[in-house]
């Protein structure tokens, strides 16, 4: 009876324990899911905090090349709200507008510069005003740009602003592209201001380095031979040309008849196109999703 009694004992303690490790077990597997879950939510926050970080960058960036280039007004914030971008038209924006932002400086101190703005515009039809039969000066140039009250009248003063004011300085000197026609027809003008007229003008083959990124060089050859004023004044009207002429290597010796020969090479410059350029950022979870 004692012995019956201790083997029923011992077998509800062994369902006792078998109860007790499928609740342990139980347990651990909620536990486990509990904590896996707990980790998604944690990655995928984190990964939701990585997009709004980047997103909160991008728009701040977007901002500030627009404050900067100064195609609309400061923004009330630090970045522009929605309604502010809609109601931006850069083509009624006044330089006075947007001070100290590249528009600002580059049309009120680069286009309003003496110095630059000397140099003759008389031979360009464009530039000279029907009124006063003389070429347009910078405030009047500037008077037509804020004046202008659609976008038709505003791109004709634009364009009338950037051929007739010290702005044309920009690309006469350093061109944004090569253009062999415009380079040599440049040279002939130096050539024909010197009263020397070329046989034949044509660039060089040699290849040309700069080794500065974003400035291209095109090689030129020069050859003069004309009486020693001449071939002088061929050399300074070069020097003060507006669009650099770099000789690298020259030649000067004496001809028949009392002339000069010049025998060089030289190059010109022009820059790569500017732009600004968008990118794209990648994101990627802990788990390496997207």
């Amino acid at each position: 009876m004692a012995k019956e009694v201790a083997i029923g004992k011992r077998a509800k303690i062994s369902e006792a324990q078998q109860n007790m490790i499928l609740s342990v077990l139980g347990a651990a597997v909620v536990l486990g899911a509990a904590i896996s879950l707990i980790q998604g939510f944690i990655n995928q926050i984190s990964f939701n905090a990585k997009v709004i970080s980047a997103q909160d960058k991008s728009i701040t960036d977007y901002s500030n090349v627009i404050k900067k280039t100064g195609i609309c007004r400061a923004p009330k914030g630090d970045v522009y709200t929605d309604d502010e971008i809609k109601d931006c038209n850069p083509e009624t924006i006044r330089a006075d507008s947007v001070p100290g932002t590249l528009r600002a400086n580059v049309l009120q101190n680069l286009a309003s510069n003496p110095a630059l703005n000397s140099v003759a515009k008389e031979n360009d039809a464009t530039c000279i005003n029907r009124t006063t039969g003389k070429a347009y000066t910078y405030a009047e140039l500037m008077k037509m740009d804020d004046d202008a009250n659609n976008s038709e009248a505003k791109a004709a003063a634009t364009q009338l602003l950037k051929a007739c004011s010290a702005l044309r300085i920009i690309p006469d000197a350093l061109p944004a592209f090569r253009n062999e026609e415009a380079l040599l027809a440049s040279l002939n003008k130096l050539f024909i201001l010197s009263n020397w007229n070329p046989e034949s003008l044509s660039p060089s083959n040699n290849p040309s380095s700069t080794g500065i990124k974003g400035l291209n060089a095109m090689s030129i050859n020069l050859a003069v031979e004309a009486d020693a004023s001449v071939t002088m004044n061929v050399l300074n009207n070069i020097e003060r040309s507006i669009r650099e002429f770099d000789i690298e290597r020259a030649t000067i010796e004496w001809g028949s008849d009392n002339t000069l020969i010049l025998q060089a090479q030289a190059r010109a410059y022009y820059m790569d196109t500017s732009s600004i350029k968008e990118t794209e950022l990648k994101l990627k979870s802990a788990e390496g999703k997207k």
